[in-house]
């Protein structure tokens, strides 16, 4: 199968794409806390300046790589608030990243499937669950075992992200598992996060089996999260959750630390 690129029209829309109740990116909040899903459903989705920069940065990714190796015809993303110099510095990173992908697996004699912000459906282990792969190579290793390589692009330096055991970047690996696998005789997995402001490019690797078994083990969770049952249970995994306000977990995990910083009053 030849080196090719998804059909995609000439200007990119990242900002209009729908997303799923359980959806890849907020996987480890509703994996920890099933009811949450649900519940912000009833909050509007705001958008931030830095959500705004990270959807410009993404379409310049795309860009680079639709345009500058894959030679599609396209316009290129403009912005006068984020086409910055430390924009284009990061985003070359993550291009010059996946190209030294694509080129190591044309050298071990193959000729890789590219897809490009792809469509990714896992929804065979979590109801309705989709997403988009900022970057999916499907090839062959030097042994001739089918591989798939997921690779996502994260803007932001606020939170270190790492790819190991990431279970964002093991349902993409999943979906795309579910629509290539049998086409690709896929057995090894890899996923890598490319995030050059903190100079954080992780990796990491399993096969097709682990993935598989690992996605049995959350489906429960996730049929309980798409139907708003289960647990409400605080952690980090709280701290982009639109449902915060009127959490019941969050109001007692504050209360329990008050009670601990004023043990001396009534």
């Amino acid at each position: 199968m030849s080196l090719k690129a998804r059909d995609k029209p000439e200007t990119l829309d990242h900002a209009n794409r729908a997303h799923a109740i359980l959806s890849a990116s907020s996987s480890k909040q509703w994996l920890n806390c099933p009811p949450s899903a649900r519940l912000q459903e009833q909050f509007p989705n705001e958008s931030s300046v830095y959500a705004e920069e990270g959807t410009f940065m993404h379409e310049v990714c795309e860009y680079k790589v639709r345009h500058g190796y894959l030679h599609d015809r396209m316009e290129k993303p403009q912005s006068e608030k984020f086409d910055t110099e430390e924009v284009e510095q990061v985003t070359d990173v993550y291009a010059e990243f996946v190209i030294s992908v694509i080129e190591d697996l044309k050298r071990s004699g193959c000729e890789p499937l590219v897809l490009v912000e792809e469509k990714l459906d896992y929804s065979n282990i979590a109801p309705g669950g989709f997403g988009t792969g900022d970057m999916v190579i499907l090839g062959k290793t030097e042994d001739g075992k089918g591989i798939a390589h997921i690779i996502d692009f994260k803007g932001g330096k606020g939170v270190f992200v790492d790819a190991n055991h990431n279970t964002q970047m093991m349902l993409y690996a999943l979906g795309a598992l579910n629509a290539y696998g049998y086409i690709w005789d896929i057995q090894l997995i890899r996923m890598s996060i490319v995030q050059p402001r903190l100079d954080n490019i992780s990796t990491c690797e399993m096969t097709a089996d682990e993935l598989i078994a690992w996605g049995e083990s959350i489906r429960e969770t996730a049929k309980m999260a798409f139907e708003g049952k289960g647990e409400q249970k605080a952690g980090d995994w709280c701290r982009f959750c639109r449902a915060k306000p009127v959490c019941k977990a969050c109001k007692e995990e504050a209360l329990s630390l008050c009670r601990e910083e004023f043990l001396d009053l009534d």
